[in-house]
């Protein structure tokens, strides 16, 4: 797309902007960070444009062709439906053209509709990519993320056993859900156990259960355990880590023979059961420390997933930020906005507690802030240094990239359109706009 001339911007079903090239900044002015991750409905609300023709498009489930007013230009902007096997809208393409000194419409209309056409295939094969952003709670578009939701897309029908690594606050949890919906046993039982949670004195009884009278205060009938709850199903062992080092010989019997005894019995019992564990901690490390086990580590790699911190992601940010605002609108029933200078701040944020805590963070802002617009100055996070929270040593071109990123985040704050802040920065807007896609800004 960035190598046409023509400005090209296609939205989701959804009615949020997923991609534009450089040439739809070059005519209109506006910015990826104004119109990508948004809705629609909160540009116009916000004079970006005057009005959308991708949401008539939704609406009209047809090609809709509008004169649009965008920072003084007059523009012919037609948005194209893409339907998929449904025929469904799954996307709309928007072209536009500049029409403030041209006469001639109808070939203008004309020349849109080639353009429609062109991109069609490229559309086609950029659309199975954007679908995932929505896929079952799973909200990403960063190559990396991208990456983790094809493969979890991939292993989900096989009953292999997967292993989740990342920070606490990533998404393991979500993307254990995603497996366990595209698997073969989605409709199946899925218990989901938080090992860091359970008392160690009482983590054994909880996961294999015990008969009648196996110890002091155990239910008189006996009780199955949480593998035998999960029989034909799957169980998530989060925080597989602080498993017990005593309980580790029980559970990898559970891997190897896949049966279970109750805590004061003698019955073997059978059980169908897949097993996802997640971590936060490096369980090499514990190998070598002697505090978990190598043939059980062994056993629960089989397939592992690691998943990147949010600070690695940064084109994820607006697009977490806005599902999560749109999920505390309507929990309070408020209809507060991000503005830009908060996706900015939200974007050059290191992200200690990941995912968890940019949740907890627009809830308690969409609560607190008395405007109906959230701006940088309500955030409440102090921003560490990567030297200080994430020490890591990085190459000359990694600390170049750094310090252009941070002067190009400014110049885009200060002055909103890339004309401006190329211009103070001295270079040209195509080189910005080029350089902001590659450090992913």
């Amino acid at each position: 797309m960035n190598a046409s001339y023509d400005p090209i911007f296609i939205a989701d079903k959804n009615g949020y902007g997923i991609k534009m090239n450089e040439a739809y900044t070059r005519v209109t002015g506006i910015t990826e960070d104004q119109l990508i991750g948004r809705h629609l409905k909160e540009v116009v609300k916000k004079g970006i444009i005057s009005e959308s023709v991708s949401l008539k498009v939704l609406k009209e489930k047809k090609r809709v062709t509008i004169i649009q007013h965008v920072n003084g230009k007059e523009l012919l902007v037609t948005g194209n439906p893409i339907f998929d096997e449904n025929r469904d809208v799954s996307h709309v393409v928007t072209n536009l053209r500049d029409i403030s000194t041209l006469k001639n419409l109808e070939k203008e209309l004309n020349r849109t509709k080639e353009l429609a056409e062109k991109y069609l295939q490229e559309l086609k094969a950029y659309q199975k990519k954007e679908d995932v952003i929505h896929h079952e709670g799973v909200i990403a578009n960063s190559s990396q993320m991208l990456n983790v939701i094809h493969l979890a897309q991939k292993i989900a029908p096989f009953n292999s056993t997967v292993l989740l690594l990342g920070e606490s606050g990533v998404g393991k949890e979500v993307i254990a859900n995603l497996i366990q919906k595209l698997s073969n046993r989605s409709d199946k039982p899925f218990i989901k156990v938080n090992c860091a949670a359970i008392p160690k004195e009482l983590i054994e009884s909880e996961l294999f259960g015990y008969e009648k009278g196996a110890f002091t205060g155990a239910d008189s009938r006996g009780r199955p355990g949480l593998f035998e709850q999960a029989h034909t199903g799957t169980i998530f062992l989060d925080e597989i880590g602080e498993m017990p080092l005593q309980l580790q010989g029980k559970l990898l019997r559970v891997l190897q023979e896949f049966e279970v005894t109750r805590i004061g019995g003698r019955r073997t019992m059978k059980i169908d059961v897949r097993i996802i564990s997640a971590t936060n901690k490096d369980l090499e490390s514990l190998v070598k420390q002697g505090e978990f086990r190598e043939d059980l580590y062994y056993r629960l790699n089989i397939i592992p997933i690691k998943i990147p911190p949010l600070r690695e992601r940064q084109e994820d940010i607006p697009l977490l930020a806005n599902y999560f605002l749109d999920i505390a609108n309507k929990k309070y029933h408020l209809n507060k906005q991000l503005t830009d200078d908060a996706l900015l701040a939200m974007k050059t944020y290191l992200w200690p507690g990941n995912v968890r805590e940019m949740q907890n963070l627009i809830e308690r802002l969409v609560i607190i802030t008395e405007s109906d617009y959230i701006h940088s100055s309500h955030l409440s996070f102090s921003n560490p240094t990567v030297s200080e929270s994430h020490p890591i040593q990085k190459t000359m071109k990694e600390v170049i990239q750094d310090i252009e990123r941070e002067m190009i985040l400014k110049a885009i704050s200060k002055y909103k359109t890339t004309r401006k802040a190329a211009e103070i920065l001295g270079i040209s807007q195509s080189a910005l706009v080029k350089k902001m896609q590659r450090l992913g800004i």
